[in-house]
């Protein structure tokens, strides 16, 4: 019975051993930067740079707010 005991005892100290050495199973995606957010100069919605419509007045959303605006393309 002693026996069953302490290899009960090495078993259990054996996994928590493995256990706390064991590395992330799923790796971490590294952090990126937010991205920079500008607001529709017609209607003020927010939204990312990169998706902005450039006109000579400011940024939109659309061409179309562009175009609602009077505003043209910048050449």
């Amino acid at each position: 019975m002693k026996f069953l005991f302490l290899l009960l005892v090495v078993m259990v100290v054996v996994w928590a051993i493995k256990r706390g050495r064991k590395s992330p199973s799923a790796p971490q995606a590294p952090q990126s930067t937010p991205a920079e957010m500008v607001a529709c100069a017609q209607c003020g919605i927010h939204l990312p740079h990169a998706e902005a419509v450039a006109g000579q007045k400011g940024l939109y959303c659309s061409t179309e707010h562009r175009s609602a605006a009077q505003d043209s393309n910048p050449a």
